[in-house]
């Protein structure tokens, strides 16, 4: 047993360093740090002194420190606005299952606001990670491009909206998302449609009242602002602008939710109506309802809820292939990465 780690009672152990091993190996300390790089031509004999002292003597390699050494790592940092909401917790799960994959962990964090994600930057650059992906503290947040380069470190941003053209970006066809879900609506025979949920400040719920009011100008339909109601996110106050809406508007039949969780909150709003939700608006009584982003909950409505979904499982695999990409290449062109929306339980409304 190497001097240094003789058990002595009560006295902390002597932590092994590159010293160590080089003297235990009889090589120099910039031999073992080539066979620990995997750096240089060193003899076979030598690598297996190296990694048999290593071994013998349980030397901890500081992964940190090589990463800086090395410009390069096998972390890659992750900020995301909300762990705990359910559409960002996909979005982790698919950069995770992806790096993964190829051989990188992730070290991940939370950013609230601009402040902070500032310095969930600093932390990770210093903590030697290889690139960052991050979701945005809010749809509008300024990112400081220079200050992102400054550290040397390729980026990418996960944004349910495009919020710099500077940087690579991953995320969803909003535009595309509501066409869908209004084309779906008009061909079942609805004709008086509305849109509640989301603030008048969002990126992302402008992109998807675009799309569908783009539709409904394409179908010869008519575009009510009145129609267009913004809550927050939450079934209570989606509950409640959708009786509101449903009282001032008998006319309406169909509703495109800006949340998954409006549009379980919306059901709740239809039922206090005495109205029903469904696809048959002969007679006035079903309302049709269709969500973005379709989480679990979403799945215990009855009847079932259709849902355009922008697959952020799918983004997130998305964003780690294009970081870990930018790792190969010297590329200086932003590119964008669009998922592509599907339609879930379009057989049912």
């Amino acid at each position: 047993m190497h001097p240094t780690q003789r058990p002595i009672q009560g006295i902390t152990l002597k932590k092994v360093t590159i010293t160590d091993v080089a003297q235990h190996a009889g090589v120099s300390v910039t031999t073992v740090s080539m066979v620990l790089g995997n750096k240089g031509r060193i003899s076979p004999d030598t690598i297996e002194k190296v990694n048999h002292a290593v071994t013998a003597l349980g030397y901890i390699r500081n992964r940190a420190a090589a990463n800086l050494r090395s410009n390069s790592s096998e972390i890659i940092g992750l900020i995301l606005k909300d762990i705990s909401d359910p559409y960002y917790a996909q979005v982790a799960a698919g950069l995770c299952e992806e790096t993964e994959k190829q051989g990188y962990m992730v070290f991940l964090t939370q950013s609230s606001d601009e402040s902070q994600f500032e310095q969930c930057v600093l932390t990770m650059a210093r903590q030697g990670v290889g690139g960052i992906a991050f979701c945005p503290a809010n749809e509008n947040q300024q990112v400081n491009v220079e200050a992102l380069h400054a550290h040397n470190l390729p980026v990418v941003c996960i944004s349910r909206a495009s919020v710099n053209q500077h940087i690579d970006y991953v995320g969803p066809d909003n535009a595309s998302a509501a066409k869908m879900a209004t084309e779906h609506l008009i061909n079942q025979g609805h004709r008086r449609i509305g849109y509640v949920g989301g603030k008048s400040s969002s990126l992302c719920r402008a992109e998807r009242v675009g799309g569908y009011c783009s539709t409904l100008m394409q179908f010869g339909l008519p575009f009510k602002p009145e129609w267009v109601v913004e809550c927050d996110a939450g079934q209570a106050p989606a509950a409640s602008a959708v009786e509101t809406l449903l009282a001032n508007h008998p006319q309406v039949t169909a509703i495109l939710c800006h949340y998954s969780s409006t549009a379980v909150g919306a059901v709740q709003g239809v039922h206090r109506l005495g109205r029903t939700v469904g696809s048959d608006n002969i007679f006035n009584k079903q309302i049709a309802i269709v969500g973005f982003d379709a989480v679990q909950d979403a799945e215990l409505t009855e009847p079932p809820i259709t849902f355009v979904n922008s697959d952020a499982r799918e983004i997130g695999r998305q964003a780690a292939r294009r970081l870990i990409e930018q790792f190969e290449t010297s590329d200086p062109i932003a590119r964008k990465v669009i998922v592509a929306p599907t339609m879930i339980n379009a057989n049912v409304s």
